[in-house]
Formats: C-alpha cells, structure tokens, sequence
C-alpha cells in the first residue's frame, strides 16, 4: 500500500524526524490560505502516487499567497502518469546546503533490511545506480537492532562528519518506522542540509506491506482509493489477482508463479504483457467472465492467451466459464487457449466449436501464436 507525501511527513513528523512546516489543500484557495499560513518562500507539491513530479510540472515555488493560488491552480487536476491531482501539500521552501538520498527496503534477495545511502540526492536513485553505481552506499541489518556501527560509516559519507551524527539519528529513526509499522520501503529523496545545518527530510515516500496492514488500522486509514486501480481492486474483491501492465496481449493463468513464467515467456518472443492475472485454483466459471471483464476493459488488448495447467484447477470448468464468457461478454479479439492437466480432454471438446478460439498444446505454441497475433493489424 502506497500513501501521499504529507501522509509519510505526518510519519516522519511522529517519528521525531524534522519537516518543513506545511499544509495540505484540495482547491487553489485553499492553497492561498495555506501558504498565508505557513509564511515565506512556499512550495507547491502535487499529491500523486508516483515520482516524477518535479518534471512533470507538479512541483512549484511561490513567493506569496497569490502566486501560490496561481500555481496551485494550473497543478490541481494536472496528470502525471495517469494520476489525477486533486491536493497539493503547500510546504515552507527550504534553504538547501546539500542533498542526499536515504532509503530502506526489504531486500528479497537476502531477505532483510537494507538501507540505500547516496550523495546524489534529489534525482532518481535508478538514474544514480545506472550512471554512477560507486556513489551508492548499502548497509544490511537482519536484525531488529539498529545496526549502529555499519550504518555510521555510510552516514558521514552524506554531508561529511560533522553532520553524521544527525543523519545516523535519521538513519535510525526510518529503521524502526519501517520495522514497527511493517513498511516494505521509507524513502527520503531529498534528505537535505539546510544553510543553518539542520538535516530535514524535504521529501518522503513510505509504502507498506498489504499482508501486514491487519496490524495497523491506523496505516490502513491512511489509503487512498482514488490512486488505485479500480479493476486491480474490484479482482481483489472477486479473489482474483491482478495486475495492469503496459503492454497489448491479455494474460488468463492459475498460479503466480505460471502467470509470472507466462509473462517471461510473451516478453521473450517479443511481446508485451498488458497485465498479470492469476485465477487461482478455484474451479469457479464465474471467475473466468470476470477476468474476461477485467482484461477486456484495457483497450490496447489485441490477443489473449489462457494459460491453464489443470491441477485442482479443472480444465473443463475453465472451459465452462470461456463459453459463458462468450455468451455474456463481446469480444472481439482473438485468444489462444492451452489447457493441461484435469479433465483436459472435457475440456477442450467444450471448446471445439468456440469460433474465434485458436487452441495450443504447449506453452510455447501459445506464446508464439498470440505474439504474432498481438502484432497484426
């Protein structure tokens, strides 16, 4: 689960973690009394679950009230990468001495914390890691002890040592938010050294582990349903996962792990992937027609591979939902349907007259068909 930059500042404000005073507003007037409010030089930052604001024109400096109204007029209702922006958080501008990144993650790989220290803050990390990847600095902890010692060294290499006692002191403070509200990731891009030397995160991003929200409500109320997915939602409601991606061709699997081998194999042989959507091992026909829907809702579809390999998953009661599908649903792509594994032959009989149905044997039939079909006119 993602939240908003002043939802993180509110974390961070909690957690003893210095901000730049700010306040939120949904309306350009609003924002003229908010910068009258909060006084000085002010910045104007569009509210978005996603990076790139900056360049997309969603952050904004203003000198008084009125020009604040301005920009925050042009920024609300801007879209950056498909999001709409509906609030601003209005924030005293900072006078910056230097700048630097400072994360921590999971790290899958080998499954603990890690912190992400940079000198190059204010840019993407990505960008750091591509260009200069020696300027980053990690530090592994499996432990829910604050690693003291290892992170002091990475801390004095942001603004030098005499500051690196404040930033260890962040360092520390990031650790036990992300370890005590089950976050999977708190990033501060940029933690920044003001003139007057104070170390301030001028920018925050915390996302959370959805299997731990049950812990903390008060995380919970924190979400925003208008920055989500509304088909990854409504799947999530019907015990569907899904996912929308950017590519053309439709993907139908039981199991993650086929869907993700599924997905690999369509990015192999050229072709893009326009979403990951596993049905999971109910033999529910209903919740074929609704990922028929949830497919179909995507307009740059134009081919659909089912990928079924039948397990507790019956083939023929996939099958059963394909025809009702049909029979509820308009569709007019065309789809390769590979069914393996229980009751396959009931199964494909059911689809043996399905006009617009191109069967496959293997996976890889099934992936080269419907990437040739994904590129035809």
């Amino acid at each position: 689960m993602k939240i908003h930059e002043y939802q993180a500042k509110q974390l961070f404000e909690e957690a003893g973690i210095a901000i730049q005073n700010g306040q939120l507003a949904t309306t350009a007037d609003e924002a003229e009394k908010a910068m009258a409010t909060v006084g000085g030089r002010c910045a104007i930052k569009a509210q978005v679950h996603t990076g790139g604001r900056g360049k997309a024109g969603g952050i904004k400096l203003a000198d008084d009230p009125g020009q604040g109204r301005e920009l925050a007029q042009q920024i609300l209702g801007m879209i950056i990468k498909g999001n709409i922006v509906k609030k601003v958080w209005i924030e005293q501008a900072a006078d910056i001495a230097n700048e630097a990144y400072l994360s921590i993650l999971i790290d899958r790989g080998s499954k603990d914390f890690v912190f992400i220290c940079s000198a190059e803050g204010g840019v993407e990390i990505e960008e750091v890691a591509a260009t200069a990847p020696e300027k980053i600095l990690k530090v592994h902890t499996a432990s829910k002890k604050f690693p003291r010692r290892e992170a002091a060294d990475a801390a004095a290499k942001l603004f030098g040592t005499e500051y690196s006692d404040a930033v260890l002191d962040v360092m520390e403070k990031i650790f036990h938010l992300a370890l005590d509200k089950d976050a999977s990731l708190v990033e501060i891009n940029p933690l920044v050294l003001t003139a007057d030397g104070q170390v301030i995160a001028l920018d925050g991003k915390v996302n959370f582990d959805d299997n731990g929200l049950f812990r903390h409500p008060e995380i919970l109320e924190l979400r925003d349903m208008d920055e989500e997915n509304a088909a990854e939602i409504e799947a999530k409601e019907q015990g569907l996962s899904f996912v929308e991606l950017d590519g053309n061709i439709g993907c139908m699997v039981n199991g993650a792990g086929l869907a993700m081998c599924t997905m690999d194999m369509i990015k192999l042989y050229g072709g893009e992937p326009a979403n990951f959507l596993d049905v999971g091992g109910s033999s529910n026909p209903e919740k074929v027609v609704t990922a028929f829907n949830l497919i179909l809702r995507n307009k740059n579809v134009k081919a659909i591979l089912i990928n079924i390999f039948g397990g507790i998953t019956r083939c023929d009661d996939i099958a059963k939902g394909i025809i009702e599908s049909f029979n509820r649903i308009a569709i007019n792509v065309p789809i390769v349907v590979r069914l393996v594994g229980t009751n396959q032959k009931e199964g494909l009989e059911l689809l043996k007259d399905i006009e617009g149905l191109i069967p496959a044997a293997t996976l890889l039939e099934g992936v080269e068909k419907v990437v040739q079909l994904s590129k035809s006119d």
